[in-house]
């Protein structure tokens, strides 16, 4: 299968997941953009590995739950999110926000796993979201993993583009910021990549990997907390590597 196929096979699945209804063949094709031909013979492979089924008069199209068990059983033999999710779900009851573990992925960050506060008003994500690397709280994590130099470099020839009126997009600054936040052992955002949220996270190195752990939330509930819930967070990162130290031992 091309690569244009694959994506066009992920597209019909996105799209299941954003219309969240069944849907005739026409309807699909039109609201993937693709060609009514070649919708037709991805969704004749997706039916016949049970990805979808046809129901009613019209036989429209909807997905089984074969994708979904498949995530689920892939997810609970994740190795990372073994070792890092009762972490992560006591950090979400600890300073009850949304609490995401991320990684570098190319020039972004991907979201991993995003367990969300339990308060109406919260920062919401999804894992599997991308974020830039100069404006995230993750990002400036795993830039801040580099060396100082390093990181000058990718910003050069990454120029820091504005999100938000907050984002940090004079590079000699964003160092700055991330030299600070290596020093004190966390990293923070103030509505620079999403506006009126504050995060912070911490780096957790894993198998020669860096991973973060972050914290976000509403603006003001997170700075009148944030010494509390940094506390935490530094708390948490100290279990994991002290954990890892006993695994590896």
């Amino acid at each position: 299968m091309s690569e244009t196929s694959v994506e066009r096979a992920f597209a019909i699945l996105e799209t299941f997941e954003r219309e969240r209804r069944p849907l005739s063949l026409k309807e699909l094709a039109e609201l993937c953009r693709i060609p009514a031909s070649t919708c037709h013979t991805l969704v004749h492979t997706l039916l016949k590995r049970s990805y979808l089924y046809q129901a009613g008069r019209r036989k429209d199209l909807y997905p089984t739950r074969r994708l979904y068990d498949m995530g689920a059983a892939i997810i609970a033999h994740d190795p990372v999110l073994q070792r890092l999710l009762p972490a992560m779900q006591d950090l979400c009851e600890t300073t009850r926000e949304t609490v995401i573990l991320g990684k570098r992925q190319k020039d972004g960050v991907v979201y991993l796993e995003v367990i969300e506060s339990p308060e109406v008003i919260r920062y919401s994500a999804r894992a599997g979201d991308i974020k830039p690397l100069h404006s995230s709280c993750i990002g400036k994590t795993m830039l801040a993993g580099l060396d100082p130099e390093d990181a000058r470099e990718w910003l050069l020839d990454h120029p820091p583009a504005p999100v938000t009126a907050n984002t940090i997009i004079d590079i000699d600054a964003l160092l700055d910021d991330m030299a600070e936040g290596r020093a004190r052992g966390f990293f923070a955002t103030r509505g620079e990549n999403v506006a009126d949220v504050t995060a912070l996270a911490v780096p957790v190195p894993l198998n020669n990997e860096l991973y973060a752990i972050a914290v976000a939330g509403p603006s003001h509930r997170v700075d009148e907390h944030f010494v509390a819930i940094s506390g935490a967070l530094l708390q948490v990162q100290a279990e994991i590597l002290e954990a890892e130290v006993t695994h590896h031992g």
